[in-house]
């Protein structure tokens, strides 16, 4: 997918300490990239993906230890 010029622009939303992804929100889509990086690879996701993923943080089904046991 070719990165939309308009992500120069986009209003991100990122943590306090700076060294996370972002998050904008453009053309329908809710867009994702790493703060450390800002003109690097940025990563779509339709409204019902990032809703699933948001869902899916909030029960923990990312956290490392279930990502990764012993970790």
């Amino acid at each position: 997918m070719n990165r939309p010029p308009a992500l120069d622009h986009a209003d991100w939303h990122r943590c306090n300490n700076g060294d996370c992804v972002e998050v904008a929100v453009l053309e329908g889509k809710v867009w994702v990239r790493g703060s450390q990086d800002a003109s690097g690879a940025v990563l779509p996701f339709t409204f019902e993906e990032w809703e699933a993923f948001v869902a899916g943080t909030k029960r923990g089904l990312f956290d490392l230890e279930r990502l990764a046991p012993g970790a």
